[in-house]
C-alpha cells in the first residue's frame, strides 16, 4: 500500500496516513498521465545541460559559438 504525509498544524512534523485502494488507483492514473511530461521535461533538461557543455568546450578551444549556445551561457 502507497503512503502519504500530512502536514498540518496538528501535525507540524507530518502524519503518515495509507492510501486507500481508490486513492492509490487515482494517483497511478495520474502518475501515468504525467510520464510524457515527465519524458519531456528530463529531455529538455539534458539538452540543456549539452548546449552548456558544447559552449564550455567551444570557449576553451576559441571556436564560435551558436546563437543557441550563446544564449544558453547568457541566461536568455
Amino acid at each position: 500500500m502507497a503512503t502519504k504525509t500530512i502536514v498540518t498544524p496538528e501535525f507540524p512534523n507530518g502524519k503518515v496516513i495509507t492510501l486507500t485502494n481508490e486513492e492509490e488507483a487515482v494517483l497511478k492514473a495520474e502518475q501515468d498521465a504525467d510520464a510524457p511530461k515527465v519524458a519531456e521535461r528530463d529531455q529538455m533538461v539534458a539538452n540543456q545541460e549539452n548546449l552548456k557543455a558544447s559552449a564550455k568546450a567551444k570557449l576553451i578551444a576559441g571556436e564560435k559559438l551558436t546563437e543557441e549556445e550563446a544564449n544558453i551561457l547568457v541566461g536568455v
